[in-house]
Order: C-alpha cells, then sequence, then structure tokens
C-alpha cells in the first residue's frame, strides 16, 4: 500500500502566505483553502496514492511545551484572515471523503511519523508532504519527504539527504540538536551553527559520540568549551527534535482510503466559495448542490417560439452558442432567424450575456431596444474580483434551486430565478442606474465596434517588421561579440551564466532556476556594461515583433480590418479590456513602438478623428478633494504641475525649472496612485528622504487632498468597499489584513480607486453618448477604438469637422464637476497622424 500523509498545518500556511488575499462577494477568506486545494490535488495527480491522511496540530499544549517552557514560544499566532478559514477547508476535505487527524497533546509531525512506521511495519510505503523540513529524519527506504518550496516539490529520499547534508536523514536529529531550531525556538548549543554541527555529526555519527570525544584534535577549543557548557541545552534539543512514532491515533493504513464523503455539500460548499474550476477538479460538476437537491423538478420538452411574444421574455446561451429562452416555466429555441426580430420586437428581454445580442440586431439594421437587463453585467457590478461568470456557477454561489429540468437547455431551470436575482441585488446595492444608463448601452457600443474594425495597413505592418528583423539580427551579433560567445538570449538561465558568470557583472537577486535577469535587474546593470542596452533593445524589438507585428498580420481579417474583442467583465476598477488582438496596449513610450500607430489607418475617402482627456484624473481628484488651489489652476487653464510646484515652493510659476515642475509632475499622479517616498524617490532619482520630505512638504500644502485620502480609507475600513463618483463597488478585503503589506496594498487601492474608476465610468459614458449622437445625426462616421481616455472614430472627410464638434461636445460635457472637463482633438489618414 501507498499511504500519503499530508502535514496540514504546514501546508495550508504555505497556501495562505503563497496566494494573495481572496475573498468570496460576501468577505470570507478563501485564499488558503484554494491554495490547499491546489496543493492536495496536484499532490494526488502525480503520486496517485492508495489513502491519504491529512493531519493537523491542535491549539493545546504538546508533551513538549511541558518538557521545555521555551518551545515554540517566538512564534506568532495564527493570522486571524487565516484563522477564520479553517474550520471551513476542515468541514470541505470531509465532505470530500478525506480522513483527518489530530491528537491531543501531540503534533502533526508525530502524527507523520506514527503513520510512516505503521505503514513500513505492514510492507507498504509512505509519502509524507509538508514544507517543514523536520520530517526529514522520517526518511528511510519506506518513507519519502515530498519536501514543498516556494516554487516547486522535491522529493527527498536518503540518496537526497547524503547528496544535501552529508548524513543519513535519522542523523539530522543530532544535527538539529547542536544547530537548534529559531523557528520553534530549540536552544541547542549557542555559537554552533549548521555548518559545525553538519561538521561534527559527520565525523562522530551522533550527538553522544561528540560528547564521548570532546577531546578529539578535530574539535578547535572555542568549539569544545560551548559544547561542554551547554550539554543540558543539546541534550534537551535532542529530546524536543525527536518525532515521536508512537502517538495514540488509529495505524492501519487501510482507515485512512477516500471515502465517498458528501458530493452534493462539497460541491454546494465549492460554490459558495466561488471556486467553479475547483468543482471540475474534483470532478464534482454533475453532483447537484445540497440546497438544490431537495425539491424534485419537473422535465420539460422545448417548444417552438411563439410568433408574437409579449412580457418579459429570459434569454441565454448554450455551450454550444445556440439561445434558448425562458417564459412562465416554457423553454423555448428560438431560430436564428427569428432573434433579430425579438431583439427590437414588443417583449421585454433579460439576457445573460447582451453583447453578442446587440451584435446580432446591428448586423441585421436594429439596435436591440428590446434588451432591458443583462445578468453577467449585473453579477460583475456585484463582485468584479470574480474569476469569470457563467449561470450554472453563478446559480451554485447564490443558492438557486433549479425550477425546471431541460435537456435542451441545461441551465434553463435557474435561469429566471437567478436574473431576478442579480437585479434585486444590484438595486438593493444602488447599482442599477449604473447598468441600465452605462454597462447595457455599452455592451452595445462595444459589440458595435468589434463588428466595424480598424483598417490597417498590412503591406506597411510587414514592412516594418522586415526592418525589426534586420535591426534584431544586428542586435543579436553585438551581444554575442560582447558576451564572447553565441547563446540563446531569451534563456533567462543561459543570460544569467553570460552575464554573471562569464562577464562578472554583479548578480542582484537569484531564482529557484538561477540569476534573475528580469527588466529592473537589467536596468541597474547598465553602467556597468554596454551589453545591457544592447540585451534590452532586443527584448524591446523582439516583443515588438512578436506580439504587434506578426500579431496584428494573423489578426486582420478578409475586410482588411482588425476585429478585436472588448471585455467589459474583467478589470476591477471598471475598465474595459480588449483582446485579440489587444489595441489598447499598443506602444506609444518609444519612437519605435508609436510607429505601429501609423500602420493603423482610415478606409479610403474617410479620416480619423481622435480625442484625447486631458489630465482626467487629476481633475477628478481636484473635484474630489474640493481643493481650491487644484480647482482653481484648472478654471484658469493653468498647467497644473508648474502651478503645484509654485505652490509648494512658495515661488512664482516663472521661476518653476523643469525639474522642479517634473517633480511635481510625479507627486501629482503618484498621490493618486498611492505611491509612498520609496516608490517616489525611484521615479525622480532622488533619495527616499528628499522624497520623503517632499511629500511632506505637498500633503502640508494641499492638506485637503491629505484628508480626502485619510477619510477614502476610513471610509473604506468601515464599509469594506470603495466606490466611485458613480457608486461602482470595489471590495477590499485587505484593509482587514493583520499583514501589513496587504493592508498598506489595500490603502493604495483605497486611494486610486476612486479616481482612476471614476475616470473609467466617464469614458464609458462618454462612448455611449458619442455612439447615440453619432446615429442621431445620421452620420456615416463610427466609432473604432477607446485607449484608456482616448476615443478614436473613423470618419467620411465632408463629417470631420462635425465630428470633432461632437466629440468635443459630448466628452466634456458628460459631466459637470467643480473643474471642467477637457479634451485635445487631432485629425488624421493614419493613428499617429491624428494623435
Amino acid at each position: 500500500m501507498k499511504l500519503m500523509v499530508l502535514d496540514g498545518n504546514s501546508l495550508v500556511n504555505r497556501a495562505f502566505f503563497g496566494i494573495k488575499l481572496l475573498t468570496t462577494k460576501d468577505g470570507r477568506y478563501t485564499n488558503a483553502i484554494f491554495g490547499f486545494q491546489n496543493i492536495l490535488l496536484n499532490l494526488l495527480s502525480a503520486h496517485k496514492p492508495d489513502a491519504v491522511a491529512i493531519a493537523w496540530d491542535l491549539r493545546a499544549p504538546t508533551f513538549r511545551h511541558k518538557a521545555y517552557d521555551g518551545y515554540k514560544a517566538t512564534r506568532h499566532g495564527m493570522p486571524d484572515e487565516l484563522a477564520q478559514q479553517m474550520p471551513v477547508l476542515k468541514e470541505l476535505l470531509t465532505d470530500l471523503g478525506f480522513v483527518q487527524v489530530s491528537c491531543e497533546g501531540w503534533e502533526a509531525d508525530d502524527i507523520l511519523g506514527t503513520l510512516a512506521a505503521a505503514c513500513e511495519a505492514q510492507g507498504g510505503t509512505t509519502l509524507l508532504a509538508t514544507g517543514d523540513r523536520d520530517s526529514l529524519q522520517l526518511v528511510d527506504d519506506a518513507t519519502t519527504v515530498l519536501l514543498a518550496t516556494n516554487k516547486e516539490t522535491i522529493p527527498m529520499d536518503p540518496a537526497a539527504i547524503r547528496e544535501k547534508y552529508g548524513v543519513e536523514p535519522k542523523q539530522l536529529i543530532d544535527v538539529k540538536s547542536l544547530m537548534g531550531d529559531s523557528s520553534d525556538n530549540i536552544p541547542g548549543v549557542p555559537g554552533i551553527g549548521e555548518k559545525t554541527a553538519l561538521a561534527l555529526i559527520s565525523k562522530f555519527g551522533s550527538l553522544q559520540n561528540v560528547y564521548d570525544n570532546l577531546d578529539d584534535k578535530s574539535i578547535k577549543p572555542g568549539q569544545r568549551a560551548k559544547l561542554g557548557d551547554n550539554r543540558d541545552k543539546a541534550e534537551l534539543s535532542y529530546r524536543l527534535g525527536t518525532i515521536r512514532t508512537d502517538a495514540p491515533i488509529e495505524k492501519n493504513p487501510e482507515a485512512y482510503r477516500r471515502g465517498a464523503g458528501d458530493a452534493a455539500a462539497a460541491a454546494q460548499l465549492l460554490a459558495e466559495l466561488e471556486m467553479h474550476k475547483l468543482t471540475q477538479r474534483w470532478q464534482l460538476d454533475n453532483s447537484a448542490p445540497a440546497a438544490a437537491a431537495a425539491a424534485p423538478v419537473e422535465e420539460v420538452e422545448p417548444s417552438p417560439l411563439p410568433l408574437l411574444v409579449e412580457g418579459v421574455l429570459y434569454l441565454a446561451q448554450n455551450a454550444d452558442g445556440s439561445w434558448y429562452a425562458v417564459q412562465n416555466g416554457e423553454v423555448y429555441l428560438p431560430d436564428a432567424d427569428r432573434l433579430p426580430d425579438l431583439l427590437d420586437g414588443g417583449c421585454e428581454l433579460r439576457v445573460f450575456d447582451a453583447k453578442p445580442l446587440f451584435r446580432l440586431a446591428l448586423e441585421n439594421g436594429g439596435e436591440g431596444r428590446a434588451v432591458k437587463f443583462d445578468g453577467k453585467l449585473a453579477a460583475y457590478l456585484l463582485n468584479p474580483s470574480a474569476s469569470g461568470y457563467a449561470v450554472k456557477e453563478l446559480a451554485a454561489e447564490y443558492g438557486i434551486a433549479p425550477q425546471l429540468s431541460c435537456a435542451a437547455a441545461p441551465d434553463a431551470g435557474v435561469l429566471c430565478p437567478l436574473l431576478d436575482k442579480l437585479q434585486e441585488d444590484l438595486k438593493a446595492d444602488g447599482q442599477d442606474k449604473l447598468l441600465t444608463e452605462m454597462e447595457l448601452p455599452l455592451a452595445r457600443v462595444l459589440a458595435d465596434m468589434e463588428r466595424i474594425g480598424f483598417a490597417i495597413d498590412a503591406d506597411g505592418i510587414a514592412q516594418f517588421g522586415d526592418s525589426l528583423r534586420g535591426e534584431l539580427d544586428g542586435i543579436l551579433q553585438n551581444i554575442y561579440t560582447e558576451v564572447g560567445y553565441p547563446f540563446n538570449v531569451n534563456s533567462p538561465k543561459q543570460l544569467g551564466e553570460a552575464l554573471f558568470d562569464k562577464m562578472g557583472l554583479p548578480p542582484r537577486k537569484k531564482t529557484q532556476r538561477g540569476y534573475s535577469t528580469d527588466a529592473e535587474t537589467l536596468e541597474s546593470l547598465r553602467p556597468y556594461s554596454p551589453v545591457i542596452d544592447d540585451i534590452l533593445k532586443y527584448r524591446t524589438y523582439a516583443k515588438l515583433l512578436s506580439t504587434y507585428v506578426d500579431g496584428l498580420l494573423a489578426a486582420k481579417a478578409p475586410d482588411g480590418r482588425v476585429h478585436s474583442t472588448f471585455i467589459q467583465t474583467e478589470a476591477r476598477t471598471g475598465r474595459i479590456s480588449s483582446s485579440e488582438p489587444n489595441l489598447q496596449n499598443i506602444p506609444i513610450r518609444t519612437e519605435l513602438g508609436s510607429r505601429l500607430r501609423g500602420y493603423f489607418v482610415a478606409a479610403p475617402g474617410c479620416t480619423l478623428v481622435d480625442a484625447d482627456y486631458s489630465q482626467i484624473e487629476l481633475r477628478i481628484l481636484a473635484h474630489i478633494t474640493g481643493d481650491e488651489h487644484m480647482q482653481q489652476a484648472f478654471l484658469n487653464g493653468a498647467d497644473i504641475h508648474r502651478s503645484t510646484a509654485a505652490k509648494i515652493y512658495h515661488i512664482p510659476e516663472s521661476e518653476v525649472t523643469p525639474q522642479l515642475r517634473n517633480a511635481s509632475k510625479a507627486i501629482n499622479f503618484g498621490i493618486m496612485y498611492g505611491k509612498g517616498a520609496y516608490s517616489l524617490s525611484k521615479d525622480l532619482g532622488i533619495s527616499v528622504k528628499e522624497a520623503d520630505a517632499f511629500l511632506k512638504t505637498y500633503l502640508d500644502t494641499f492638506p485637503k487632498v491629505d484628508g480626502y485620502m485619510q477619510s477614502c480609507i476610513a471610509d473604506a475600513k468601515e464599509k469594506g468597499y470603495v466606490a466611485t463618483l458613480f457608486n461602482r463597488r470595489r471590495a477590499l478585503p485587505e484593509l482587514a489584513s493583520s499583514n501589513f503589506q496587504v493592508r498598506a496594498g489595500g490603502e493604495r487601492m483605497a486611494r486610486n480607486t476612486p479616481i482612476q474608476g471614476t475616470a473609467a465610468d466617464i469614458i464609458k459614458l462618454a462612448m455611449v453618448h458619442v455612439w447615440q449622437r453619432l446615429r442621431d445625426e445620421k452620420l456615416q462616421a463610427r466609432l473604432l477604438l477607446q485607449v484608456h481616455d482616448e476615443l478614436i472614430v473613423e470618419a467620411p472627410e465632408a463629417e470631420a469637422e462635425r465630428v470633432k464638434q461632437i466629440l468635443q461636445q459630448e466628452m466634456e460635457n458628460v459631466v459637470h464637476y467643480s473643474v471642467p472637463l477637457t479634451t485635445e482633438v487631432g485629425v488624421g489618414k493614419t493613428w499617429l497622424q491624428a494623435h
């Protein structure tokens, strides 16, 4: 038999600290539960044990605590965020059929040792999964430790221990008795470290033999004195460090075979925890959630859709892309040719995922005016941190039981109550207006933008790619010449060896796989060798070639345009993202990268009109904080960064140097992003002390900004979420964390989300207004793209001036705050010319 025993506390701690804080929409912490399951599933997949035991420590003192008051006295208590997850994890493991074992007065290590010995006595083998090296003493021919590290799990058998430590596994107890263990507060012999302890045990074989041979000339006088003076500590440490194999627990390995558990309860709990992919990995997809299993449901056959549909019709998509509708307990499968009429007909449609329906309507000359509610968008607004949104998963999350069953539309039974519940919760949250006035109309706009696409100059892009390849070849030869031999520059391992082993550059940090060669490391090495500039240039050119040149050419449709997909339910701040290809990430910071925009072109007879909000986030900051100086600068049309610098240093604006303006600009934006002195010092190339002084001066000069930032954090801590000016909510469980770094990250998000999120909301609303205005005025001009604070419209040349006016009017008047929103509008045949 192959028995696997997990050190539950060790692995759950590794899961908790190795994964960022995660919560459900109602604020329950889940990162440890999520991470532990992934560890367990990976272990099961890799090793396929016959039985599994999960060992846990109890809070009660053990025999070691009674033997030594100081045992583990330096350990911090379990963080509250982890403690809250422990009973839920144990409940889930029980539902999944796993046997968990603990024993008062004994540690999980002793359970591992006892089960390993018992399994070996019966002729079996044992795998001990832990992140604690103490268990290495248990390794023998029948027992292997699967040692969890930050990057990987390392199997440790006797040969691996001999290779790493130079001693036998059981001798590690003797080593620990000499060197001690700071994590368990085991004293050892003061002044004897790991290297000395290993050498002594390697030579003499055991702690007893070390003391029997204290007069040996190989032991240095200083070591001899330390050993002689602290024999009692060494012998105590030996007793404390020895894992016992006689814990009073069930020792028969057969008792730890995985049982049936309660699949329905496990599925329900995973749904409540919003862990839908793990439901699939545990193969619980067909296990009815406990809440839904109780009531029998009626099996119905789909009916033909009536020619005249009135009232409320619920509409969603099957996994195969076909659509189904539900009304009054009836399920319909509408023909594709009937859908366009339905979308602009007389009934009210409540749908799940409106964007493809809007596209279908637009392709058939309609607008999808019957669509009044979108459950997918509602679910996103209610929980923007979720990993995904699907009818079945959301129904399980909300504990919604199916009202009917239909083989042709498996999710039809939960569609109506789910959409009703989402609509009800959205209204209770005060976000219903956000859906009806912004997100739902925006889905129509995005569908139209996807349909229209953006024309590209494919021949120009191909020629640009050829020139990049030529440049890359030259750069590569320079790198080879400077290093002294050819190698794979794309391999971090080979690059690290070339820079640090061959060229002798100073390494900055190491990873599990060797030297780090990330961008930050390379930037810090620029002064040491010209090869660094070439490597960074090589990476930039290679990225341009593979991601943008090759990517755009591959994405070109038969109509000569690229049709990006715009994702409305991804970013937690509310921003729209773009994929396949990502048109929002076309580089503009370098001259070479910005040239790509020159290959995005207007159709024949048309021109591009590009409108960009000017400093929108700073204007929102001025409005939200109520700072009179910032507001007056914007009202006067002044240079806000120059004006800020003049205010801080009490000098006329005419005396503000470029350096002072740049510093002021960095802090204006840094304040919004929650940057501290350290980040600001890196941005400005000054010391942390100077940056800290500058930051304090700024906050003293603009007390309303500082007051707003503090009240933002306090308000978010009280409510558990932060909101934009349009009441878009973002939960911030990080603010309640006991971990300083996690909490500081939450505070940064509390400060910048209202500003960044409001800016995202404004541009979304502007898109809706611009799109509608172009249609209302019956213009041929079409909205093509949104990139951060920028909108691009393709217009017939005769309409260009009118489109410029519309963009400015709609974008600048979409909201009215205490400072004006201003736009900069350009016109050109290419995106590069227009911007």
